[in-house]
């Protein structure tokens, strides 16, 4: 059989003596001439180098949680989430968990989301982060317009002045989440690997775990993913960016879940910050490609569990 050139330069990048020798020179080599490369990303050619780059990228630099987020990240994904709730009878309830919740924007920008398209829903909102510090800080809710070294990001960027408005009241050189957007969350010190976490919060309609399996070594971040799967209620759905795709690919295959189609390439490339990064960054998100095998499932943000696909 023939090798696909993909495998081979998965091979070439965990040889010890071609990293070591030839791994650091390629990068710097490769990083200057990048810039003029990278307008071709979608030549098959131009993107087996891209991987090949993050491949060695991925070996040589090591992983570590962040806190830094964005509000409205992700706006194809809310723009899903919004859909999902025509599904929902008049007035019932809708349980969500948020793993890894951060500062709180994502929990704050989804429960404005629901609430503007949905106010008749009760909504139990589950934010779930291993750092206590972190929790304090998205309990509160108050948001300085400044710089804020724990959170280290420009949490505000994507959002309009109109956005704004709608979603804090200004308190000087802060801001603070409006009341209404901030009932029904439950702020929990939490580990989203413990197995037990499905018996302590119960079906959730829809999990979110965003943005933080990729900084996990990808045993650790599929023991995780499967974990989380517990939680999800049967039919409820899972969404889960931000996770390296072989890992997110082998699960959802293995478990057979089914990865919604709607907005599935909007929503891969719905976060430019780590689109851009790639093959720079080990969580830089590689180009969306329709000839991979099972593309549907690897490109896909989100699942619906407990259904076949």
């Amino acid at each position: 059989m023939k090798a696909q050139p993909q495998s081979i330069l998965a091979l070439m990048s965990r040889i010890r003596v071609l990293r070591k020798c030839v791994g650091k020179p390629f990068l710097r080599v490769s990083e200057r001439l990048w810039p003029l490369l990278s307008p071709l990303a979608a030549s098959r050619l131009i993107y087996l180098y891209g991987t090949f780059i993050q491949s060695l990228v991925k070996l040589r630099e090591a992983r570590t949680q962040y806190h830094g987020t964005y509000f409205f990240r992700n706006r194809p994904e809310l723009e899903l989430m919004r859909s999902l709730l025509s599904q929902k009878a008049r007035g019932s309830t809708l349980r969500i968990s948020v793993l890894a919740c951060s500062n709180g924007a994502e929990v704050y920008s989804i429960l404005w989301t629901i609430r503007s398209a949905r106010p008749d829903l009760r909504v139990i909102v589950h934010a779930i982060d291993i750092s206590n510090e972190i929790l304090e800080i998205a309990k509160r809710g108050v948001y300085s317009l400044g710089e804020n070294a724990l959170v280290n990001a420009p949490i505000f960027e994507r959002l309009t002045e109109e956005e704004m408005a709608a979603l804090f009241d200004k308190e000087k050189d802060q801001v603070r989440i409006k009341r209404w957007i901030t009932e029904g969350i439950k702020w929990q010190l939490g580990d989203a690997g413990d197995p037990n976490l499905a018996e302590r919060l119960g079906p959730q309609d829809i999990v979110v775990a965003n943005k933080f399996l990729c900084h996990m070594a990808p045993p650790d971040a599929e023991r995780c993913l499967r974990n989380l799967a517990h939680l999800v209620s049967p039919g409820g759905h899972l969404f889960v960016s931000g996770i390296d795709l072989d890992v997110r690919t082998k699960v959802a295959v293995d478990l057979g879940w089914t990865p919604i189609l709607n907005l599935l390439a909007e929503i891969h490339n719905g976060d430019p910050s780590v689109r851009r990064d790639w093959p720079w960054k080990y969580w830089g998100l590689e180009p969306f490609d329709m000839k991979k095998k099972n593309w549907e499932f690897r490109y896909a943000g989100v699942f619906q569990l407990g259904r076949t696909a």
